[in-house]
């Protein structure tokens, strides 16, 4: 089992960031929430606790050539000391319409949910190989194991981050570093209010704890939260793709 120290969540503002910046810290684990949304992070950082938790504004979309994540994980680790868990959280779903086809609505969700990810995930990597200790935590999503009509660009960067997790876990295997993929269902989170046709949906802190358990077996995994989403993937993934065309999903 990992017995982490410090922990990066990234996307701590609201959600299952929030929900696991929240548990981490409960668990005398030293937390850095990350966020765009300043004053929603230094709340959260202040209900935790100011010798537990720590805020620093970062927009995922902003990360460059990623040279801006490596100073501000030297800075968060100046300030709670060597992080050994990251936690990528962030992400974003934007809805579009039945025939829109808008590349900056794309562009904006590739930017965070993968792009944005990838660079987190390779400093975390970086620094977890040469320490050959680590657990990386990716929050990716059922939506990747097909291309959603519905969705296209959100179904199209989970699907990467899900591979770019599974590549990862394979190449940092050898060095004790543990990467961990959900693949969340339906959760109670601002990104889910409001749609239709959901069931099975469970609180952001369940999620949370589910997520947190997963990760603290010390091995790396790909599992869905709950377990039971895993029947629906597999389902979905059987369906002939000429049938799935023809699916409102």
């Amino acid at each position: 089992m990992d017995n982490w120290t410090s922990a990066i969540v990234v996307g701590a503002s609201s959600g299952i960031g929030e929900a696991v910046a929240r548990r981490l810290a409960a668990a005398d684990v030293r937390v850095a929430l990350l966020a765009r949304r300043g004053d929603e992070i230094e709340r959260i950082a202040r209900e935790i606790g100011g010798e537990r938790a720590v805020a620093r504004v970062h927009d995922v979309r902003d990360v460059g050539d990623g040279a801006g994540v490596a100073d501000l994980w030297d800075d968060i680790e100046a300030a709670i000391g060597t992080v050994d868990l990251l936690v990528f959280a962030a992400g974003a779903m934007i809805p579009v319409g039945e025939h829109e086809y808008t590349f900056a609505k794309d562009r904006a969700m590739l930017e965070v949910n993968l792009l944005g990810a990838a660079a987190w995930c390779d400093q975390a990597a970086v620094r977890m190989e040469a320490a050959r200790r680590g657990t990386i935590v990716g929050i990716s999503s059922i939506a990747g194991d097909r291309g959603r009509r519905g969705a296209p660009a959100y179904a199209a960067s989970k699907a990467g981050f899900t591979t770019l997790l599974e590549a990862l876990r394979n190449r940092l295997a050898r060095a004790g570093v543990n990467v961990v993929t959900i693949r969340p269902g339906f959760v109670d989170t601002a990104m889910t209010r409001g749609m239709k046709g959901l069931f099975w949906l469970i609180s952001a802190d369940r999620a949370a704890a589910i997520i947190l358990r997963h990760a603290r077996t010390g091995r790396s995994r790909d599992r869905h939260v709950p377990a039971r989403w895993w029947l629906v993937s597999a389902v979905i993934r059987s369906i002939p793709s000429w049938i799935f065309r023809k699916l409102s999903i």
